[in-house]
């Protein structure tokens, strides 16, 4: 096995610039793939992690007349009591947070600018509300007796021509069916990463939501946020009821899973393509090899040599230039991937209704997939010297001698 070795590294620096760049086509598909992978699992990621922050919660509990897709303000639609079923939910040790909130339909209208959104009232001191309160960049956060006070995104302020400090009118759909309006002074600015989110949400405290809207001690939802992602099962088992709906995150994010499938096939396809590629110039490489050396196989079965062990010989070859290429892969996947997930792409305002998606796309690369593409280009990379191999395992001594000639 040394000595086939040793003799497959001679045969590939009798042209160590094609066997360089036979090396260097690998590493770059290898590369390339590792990239994509991680930006594909760093993306998918950061979509749920955002919608279980701002969203879904790992869990809601909310009446079982509740229709999250109209928002719906009747009372029978409604939990009644939250802070007490917030409360109980509270005690539960697995939960993080457990918080009432209250969701409506609205117009903000300002000068001859109008703009619709979802208003959002939420319980301020609440840790469920970190990420607002976290992502405040300008003006002050809201407390929970501010009648007067409401928070927007940067990105509706920007398109609005708004900031910290200015008054808007605010229209929104009461219990009865009516619509009310009140002017309310912009406390201050959030960013949560998301422009489509920021676009389109205003929050206020949930007990101004509830006066604006005519559902006194009433909330849409209890949201939810566990120690823990796998303790969902558990907590759902708990909290069953007859009155009341357990929903949990992945309920919830369907669309983000079926995305990741959708993408999951699609790569696939990319992978294949990419590999294909690859096992192409390889496979070039070592043909010509083959008929570069034609005399010399003729000479090695003449003297015995069997046609198995010179198909080894080439798989030799081809697992010392794979071994090179997933070295060189590993070094420019390393920087490449290294950069997407400290620095990331900008991608602006990538928004989708239903599925929130950043600015910036940061990588996330997992071991499973990072060893999976490196076995999957080493094993592409010995069946591209299958053809190779069997091409010269069958020439005829005799033929072979003449050929060279």
């Amino acid at each position: 096995m040394i000595q086939l070795i040793k003799m497959a590294y001679r045969d590939l620096g009798r042209n160590r610039r094609r066997s360089f760049f036979s090396a260097l086509a690998l590493g770059i598909g290898l590369a390339l793939l590792l990239l994509m992978a991680s930006v594909i699992q760093g993306e998918m990621r950061s979509s749920m992690d955002m919608s279980i922050q701002l969203q879904s919660g790992h869990l809601q509990v909310r009446s079982v007349n509740y229709d999250p897709d109209k928002n719906s303000l009747a009372w029978e639609d409604l939990v009644e009591n939250p802070e007490q079923v917030a409360s109980q939910i509270s005690s539960l040790a697995p939960v993080k947070a457990a918080s009432p909130r209250l969701f409506a339909s609205g117009i903000v209208s300002v000068a001859d600018e109008t703009a619709g959104v979802s208003i959002l009232g939420i319980d301020p001191a609440s840790e469920a509300s970190a990420p607002y309160r976290d992502g405040l960049v300008s003006g002050d956060y809201l407390t929970a007796d501010d009648r007067e006070g409401v928070l927007i995104g940067r990105k509706l302020a920007d398109i609005l021509g708004l900031s910290t400090g200015d008054t808007i009118s605010v229209m929104a759909n009461t219990s009865n069916g009516d619509v009310d309006e009140q002017i309310f002074t912009i406390r201050g600015l959030f960013a949560t990463g998301s422009p489509y989110y920021d676009q389109t949400t205003l929050i206020m405290p949930i007990s101004k939501a509830q006066a604006i809207t005519q559902t006194e001690n009433h909330a849409s939802t209890i949201f939810v946020l566990l120690t823990e992602r796998d303790m969902t099962e558990p907590v759902v088992a708990a909290l069953k009821s007859d009155k009341l709906e357990v929903v949990t995150w992945r309920t919830m994010n369907e669309l983000i899973t079926q995305v990741e499938q959708m993408s999951s096939g699609f790569m696939i396809v990319i992978y294949l393509i990419v590999l294909g590629i690859t096992a192409t110039v390889i496979v070039n490489t070592l043909v010509m090899a083959v008929f570069e050396r034609t005399r010399e196989i003729g000479i090695l079965a003449a003297i015995g040599m069997r046609g198995s062990r010179i198909m080894a010989m080439f798989f030799a070859e081809s697992t010392l230039l794979a071994l090179g290429g997933i070295l060189i892969g590993l070094v420019l996947g390393g920087i490449m991937v290294a950069y997407a997930t400290y620095v990331g792409f900008y991608i602006g305002d990538f928004g989708i209704e239903g599925l929130l998606i950043g600015d910036r796309i940061y990588a996330y690369l997992t071991l499973t997939d990072a060893v999976s593409l490196i076995i999957t280009a080493f094993v592409v990379s010995l069946l591209a010297a299958l053809y190779p191999a069997l091409l010269a395992s069958r020439m005829e001594p005799v033929t072979a001698l003449h050929s060279g000639e």
